[in-house]
Parts: C-alpha cells; sequence; structure tokens
C-alpha cells in the first residue's frame, strides 16, 4: 500500500515539474458542420499546382483514401485531355474545335444519378447512362456518363480493382486543400471533392455515397428576340 502511494505522488510530482496538463474530451462539444461546397472552394487554402501538374497543362490528383480522382484540364467538344485514359483530345481532327477548361472527376463507387440529372439518351437506348463520373464546365455541372464499362478509377480501386496502373501515381490532395486552374477549382473535403467555377456560382460535389450538383443562380429574362425582316 505504501509503495503505492508512493507511486502516486511520485507522478503527481513529475506532471507538476514537467508542466503537463491533462485535458478531457467535452462529451457537449459539436464540431462545426462543413462548409457547404462553393464556400469551401472560396475559402480553403490554394496547394502548389507544379505538385500535381502533368506536364501537359493538366494538374490530376486522387484523395486519400484512393476513391476519387480529378484533373482540372481541357475539352475539345467530348474529347477531354486525361493523363490516365486514352482518349482523342490531340487528333488532329479535333483542332478546329474550341479548347474548353473543364474539372472531371472519377470514383471507385458511386452512387447511380437521379433520374431528372440523365442527360444523354445514349444513342437512342435510353440504357447505359452510370454514375461514376463528374463534369465541370464554366458554366454547367453535370454527373454520369453513357458508358458500357466501370471508370477507370473502379476497374483500379473498386472491388475488383487491380491496384495498379498510372491512377496509383497520382498525387494525393490533402483534405481541405485546393487547385485552381483557369478559374475553375477542386478541393479534397468531407469525404469527397468540391470542383467549381466560382464566379459563375456552378460547381459539383461527389463522394462515394453521394452527389450535389450546384447550377448556380437562375438567369433570368427572356432571351433576346430576333429583329423582323425590315421593309423599304
Amino acid at each position: 500500500m505504501r509503495r503505492t502511494v508512493w507511486g502516486m505522488l511520485a507522478a503527481l510530482f513529475l506532471i507538476t515539474a514537467t508542466g503537463c496538463t491533462v485535458t478531457t474530451k467535452d462529451p457537449a462539444y459539436v464540431p462545426p458542420a462543413p462548409l457547404q461546397p462553393m464556400e469551401q472552394l472560396e475559402k480553403a487554402p490554394l496547394a502548389d499546382a507544379k505538385t500535381f501538374s502533368s506536364g501537359a497543362d493538366v494538374l490530376s490528383f486522387i484523395t486519400a483514401d484512393r476513391t476519387i480522382a480529378c484533373s482540372l484540364t481541357s475539352a475539345r467538344g467530348e474529347h477531354l485531355n486525361l493523363p490516365y485514359e486514352q482518349n482523342r483530345y490531340s487528333d488532329a481532327a479535333n483542332n478546329r474545335l474550341p479548347i474548353v477548361p473543364v474539372a472531371h472527376c472519377e470514383l471507385a463507387s458511386y452512387p447511380a444519378p437521379e433520374p431528372g440529372d440523365i442527360k444523354d439518351d445514349c444513342a437512342g437506348t435510353h440504357l447505359g447512362y452510370l454514375g461514376g463520373v463528374a463534369l465541370l464546365s464554366p458554366d454547367t455541372a453535370r454527373y454520369g456518363e453513357c458508358r458500357s464499362g466501370v471508370t477507370s478509377m473502379e476497374g483500379t480501386y473498386g472491388p475488383k480493382g487491380s491496384k495498379a496502373g498510372t491512377l496509383t501515381q497520382l498525387p494525393v490532395l490533402a483534405d481541405g486543400q485546393n487547385l485552381e486552374r483557369n478559374g475553375l477549382r477542386c478541393s479534397a473535403y468531407n469525404g469527397g471533392v468540391a470542383c467549381g467555377n466560382v464566379s459563375a456560382g456552378v460547381g459539383f460535389f461527389v463522394s462515394p455515397k453521394r452527389y450535389e450538383l450546384i447550377q448556380g443562380p437562375a438567369k433570368s429574362g427572356q432571351p433576346p428576340q430576333q429583329e423582323g425582316q425590315k421593309t423599304p
């Protein structure tokens, strides 16, 4: 008994001498709610873009949990310049198409698109519009695409993924960090990724469990009418 008392006194003396304090968790503490996607994109600090550059004017990253990979890149029509997928972006036949900045994300597991978000009839079949891909242009955001197989992320990090290939070499964007290219931003946060055009109020949030499309303020007013033919 005496030895136990002396041991307790010695521990108390050591804590006092070293200035250590013992903290306890407040059971009533409620952490603040995550920021809304566009607010996160506006306020989060920007990461050094050089770390994420592929050398072809493309910024690519993967989340720390290896569930989402994204690129801030360019599109010519439907052709995207993605460093981890075969594409026809550089084909000479597409040189006549305008170059548009885009943000593109793929998921290893994902929710299905809501019926109102299906934007393609898949060559008239109305079949094969799948989730797992989100695309942002300067004025629109969409979720899902027509395809017959899995996303590249699903093929790499999905339940039957290979865990090999180009996607495994992408740098990790730390939670809470932002990347920006040509007016578009992406941020890893809240268990997913938000991408958006902050100035236009357009963007998306994607995660393995849910997604959100942000289409910006409603456009007011009617389109201008064409001027009628004048008679002499």
